[in-house]
């Protein structure tokens, strides 16, 4: 009886793993087509079905009777499977987040709910071919997938970090948008004067919105140049409009797009958009895309947004991603500080020393761009607990410096959400 017990024990263990494991999508391959929207993308997938029976004429009669089904739902789970796990920009970028995915696989891919993540199944089928001497079936298909669901599911199962759980500790990131300008053309007056130009921002920032990002808009700063020019130089900067109006408005990040027209053939055009996301504090690239619009006579507008929305979503995906790592690292903030030139070379490297230590004594980490005598230029990284506020950071900084005892007083010139520039008058 123990022995019989035992045996059915292990075939219920092994049929169970069997079905957890049948969940999976046999083939798992596929590609990504485009964006369609800023919650759905197309995806062609391969799908395939091995044919069930004891001999090998039965599995040809199963692939007659089910093939088609079956190998079209195999295809419908690669394109879930290609948005999670696949691709340039996964939904699951981290090692933990799939490890954490591992447990709840069977909710994601059991039949009844992997069309939940299906808002369209194209009818025609691109590639139709049996393969293993007619015993099974192999196709190839495209689907929509609502992208905005499946993230929503991965949050609510605490398998990504949610974003109403990142806004709560470090507040949504504001994300700034504007065309690559000419040296020495202002990108806010692009936006003003060009139709075009002003139609791509307007692409990108329904996207942003669509995802609750906080969107600053650039428009309407009019005195913004010049007060920024004032303070580049004070930190010495190389003349660049984007990163200056970002820093100038507190942006965490900006968004920079230009855009041509090129030839498709057949008389027709086609519009061609580069995407380029950085970080504002240090300019650091985050993510660069390309999109292409299809060939079209005249509707440029159209063909703008369809090459936005081809390059956007994966600038995006990395946004999150910086976004998240905020959180482990600790906020990040840039300080530069400006020494009068009364002070002597003793009493600046005093200051000096006094400002580090007080840097030290309030990130978490920090790295040194700038040292001379009249700059101090630092990046760096705090407990979001505790410096939530740039405010914070100065007060902080501040008490310190004070509490040294330099013959230096610490003075505010600017402090915005990311970048905070102070001054050392002489006592």
């Amino acid at each position: 009886m123990k022995q019989s017990l035992a045996v059915y024990t292990i075939v219920t263990l092994f049929l169970l793993n069997g079905i957890s494991f049948a969940q999976l999508p046999v083939s798992k391959q596929a590609k990504f087509v485009e964006s369609v929207s800023s919650s759905e993308v197309m995806i062609e997938a391969t799908g395939i079905y091995n044919g069930v029976g004891k001999k090998d004429k039965h599995k040809k009669k199963d692939i007659e009777d089910n093939g088609m089904s079956r190998a079209s739902l195999d295809a419908k789970k690669s394109a879930v499977y290609f948005v999670l796990f696949a691709g340039t920009d996964p939904l699951l970028s981290s090692q933990d987040e799939q490890q954490n995915f591992s447990e709840h696989e069977t909710f994601f891919f059991n039949n009844s709910n992997i069309s939940n993540y299906v808002t369209y199944e194209d009818t025609q089928v691109i590639k139709k071919v049996k393969i293993d001497g007619s015993k099974g079936l192999k196709v190839v298909k495209r689907f929509k997938i609502n992208k905005q669901l499946l993230t929503k599911d991965l949050e609510s199962r605490n398998i990504i970090a949610a974003r109403a759980d990142l806004a709560e500790t470090i507040g949504n990131p504001f994300i700034m948008v504007l065309p690559v300008a000419k040296k020495g053309e202002s990108p806010i007056e692009l936006l003003r004067t060009n139709l075009e130009v002003k139609h791509a921002a307007a692409v990108i920032e329904s996207y942003l919105t669509a995802r609750q990002y906080d969107v600053v808009v650039p428009e309407q700063q009019e005195s913004m140049e010049a007060l920024n020019s004032a303070q580049m130089d004070l930190g010495d900067r190389e003349e660049d409009y984007a990163y200056q109006l970002a820093l100038s408005v507190g942006s965490d990040i900006y968004i920079e797009y230009s855009g041509a027209v090129e030839d498709a053939g057949y008389g027709t055009k086609k519009y061609a958009l580069v995407v380029r996301a950085y970080e504002t504090t240090t300019a650091r690239l985050l993510g660069t895309e390309t999109g292409y619009s299809q060939g079209r006579k005249g509707e440029i507008m159209v063909s703008i947004e369809e090459a936005m929305n081809d390059a956007i979503d994966n600038v995006l995906s990395r946004v999150t991603n910086y976004w998240k790592s905020d959180v482990e690292k600790g906020i990040q903030y840039k300080l530069i500080f400006n020494l009068s030139t009364d002070f002597d070379e003793d009493q600046i490297e005093d200051i000096q020393f006094a400002l580090m230590d007080g840097i030290e004594d309030i990130s978490i980490s920090s790295k040194e761009n700038i040292v001379t005598n009249q700059t101090v230029d630092y990046l760096i990284w705090c407990d979001p607990l505790k410096y939530d506020k740039s405010s914070k950071v100065y007060r902080g900084v501040k008490k310190y410096f004070r509490d040294e005892g330099t013959e230096g007083v610490l003075r505010r010139v600017t402090v915005n959400r990311k970048m905070i520039l102070l001054k050392v008058d002489y006592e």
